[in-house]
């Protein structure tokens, strides 16, 4: 009698059984099966709010395909299951809902076997199982990433910046500076004593005293009394 792969439900032809007919069991296995698995692809209308995929020993379903698309009537977020075998896929949520895709704890139910994958709306992600747990199919990525990221990113950016940066900068500033000031200081203060103080404006020197100008200096004039 024959069996059937646990990955992929597959016809496995017992030796000597199927005399005479066992071409067209080939074929199915080959042509259609195995072909599924690789590339096939399929569009899936989810009714409920939890619903199994297809999964049918040596014939077509829906589970046994690489790609599958999703769709609802449900007006919600929804849930579906996948046969409890190591299985990657690719699925693309074309419905306006998230997706959610678990392992059934027995093949066909609608018991999450361990954990499951959100898919959100509009999106498509490439997921993989070891037939209990579906996890995302990559984590980490070298090269150049276009286009839209979302979600945390964590780590060090370490770098050049090259361009110009707007904005507010609010903090303290602590340490020494060095270098030239070049510009025009107005009533800049010079020097302050206890009751003195010396100042420039428009080119004279104020003397102050107690916030009274009692001398100018100029250079044309010298000192001249307030």
């Amino acid at each position: 009698m024959s069996t059937f792969s646990p990955s992929l439900r597959i016809q496995l032809i017992t030796t000597g059984d199927q005399a005479g007919t066992w071409g067209t069991t080939t074929n199915t296995n080959l042509g259609t099966i195995i072909e599924a698995g690789i590339a096939g692809y399929v569009s899936v209308s989810v009714t409920a709010a939890s619903q199994a995929l297809t999964a049918l020993d040596g014939a077509a379903d829906q589970a046994r395909n690489a790609t599958i698309a999703l769709t609802t009537t449900t007006g919600a977020a929804f849930n579906v299951y996948a046969p409890p075998a190591e299985k990657t896929y690719a699925i693309y949520n074309a419905s306006s809902y998230t997706a959610t895709i678990y392992n059934s704890t027995v093949l066909g139910n609608t018991t999450a076997a361990g954990a499951g994958v959100a898919i959100p709306a509009g999106k498509t992600m490439t997921i993989w199982s070891d037939g209990t747990n579906f996890a995302f199919q990559n984590t980490h990525l070298i090269g150049t990433v276009v286009g839209n990221v979302t979600g945390n990113v964590t780590g060090n950016v370490t770098g050049g910046l090259n361009g110009n940066v707007t904005g507010n900068v609010t903090g303290n500033v602590a340490g020494n500076v060095t270098g030239n000031v070049t510009g025009t200081a107005t009533n800049a203060v010079n020097l302050v004593t206890t009751n003195w103080t010396v100042s420039e404006l428009g080119g004279q020197l104020l003397f102050k005293y107690g916030g009274v100008t009692k001398f100018t200096m100029d250079q044309t004039t010298g000192f001249t009394a307030a």
